[in-house]
């Protein structure tokens, strides 16, 4: 529902709506707007080219949207986007904070703020990371489907990085059954010895898994129990970051 009497308000859900609606009475009924002013803001919008008419008596998307759509696209960029929200968890914690963004059967970091620490993290910007043995990787793999996981194994390998590596695919399937279940991932000494990470998922406009952000510290510093009570800041954190990369509110768990 929009505002009474702001014309811009308006103008924006009915745009908003006939992604949804195709009918004046149904994009009425969506925004609470009159049938008679979402037909004069349809003819507004079909004059635009943000709107068309669909021949049977109902309106949808126009082209013109398609054109702003990828303009806007081609410039966006996920790590400013998602740069507040980093800031702000790096701020809460001290420790090192990652961002990355899945990239095939990998990850990458697209930004890293190191931590309040008398020592960095072995990684940086650029930098790929599996995903089956990093926080980050393992959100991301929580969100697809075993079927996924699996394929993704049998093109890669789950190779050991430390004792403590999941190297079989019965195991990290158990495994990913128990981040799902709990909103985050955690990295207990498996893909580097001596450094923990807590991760969660990230999602896009379309609620689709972009990536995940974590905080990681030397294990000297952060015990699991710890690490896994600093797990509810990450998650909103992560949380934050979807919806400025225009997740639908709440981002899915699952």
């Amino acid at each position: 529902m929009v505002r009474e009497g702001s014309s811009i308000d308006k103008a924006l859900a009915v745009l908003e709506a006939i992604a949804e609606h195709h009918r004046v009475t149904d994009i009425a009924a969506a925004t609470g707007v009159s049938k008679s002013t979402v037909h004069r803001i349809l003819q507004s919008l079909v004059d635009w080219g943000f709107a068309r008419a669909d021949g049977a008596g109902g309106y949808e998307p126009g082209p013109r949207i398609l054109t702003l759509a990828g303009k806007v696209m081609s410039r966006f960029d996920p790590a400013r986007q998602a740069s507040a929200a980093l800031r702000a968890l790096h701020e809460r914690t001290g420790y090192t904070t990652h961002f990355g963004i899945r990239s095939g059967d990998e990850a990458v970091y697209v930004d890293k703020l190191e931590g309040r620490r008398p020592y960095q993290m072995p990684s940086r910007i650029g930098m790929s990371l599996r995903l089956h043995s990093t926080a980050i990787g393992k959100a991301i793999l929580a969100q697809l489907d075993d079927r996924e996981v699996r394929s993704i194994a049998g093109r890669t390998g789950l190779p050991r990085h430390t004792a403590r590596t999941l190297t079989e695919v019965s195991d990290l399937l158990d495994h990913l059954g128990m981040v799902r279940a709990a909103g985050f991932a955690m990295d207990d000494e498996e893909n580097e010895p001596g450094v923990r990470c807590v991760g969660a998922a990230v999602f896009d406009h379309t609620g689709q898994v972009l990536g995940g952000i974590s905080i990681s510290s030397l294990a000297m510093d952060l015990r699991p129990d710890e690490l896994e009570n600093l797990a509810p800041v990450v998650v909103a954190a992560a949380r934050e970051v979807s919806q400025a990369l225009g997740a639908p509110t709440p981002a899915p768990t699952s």
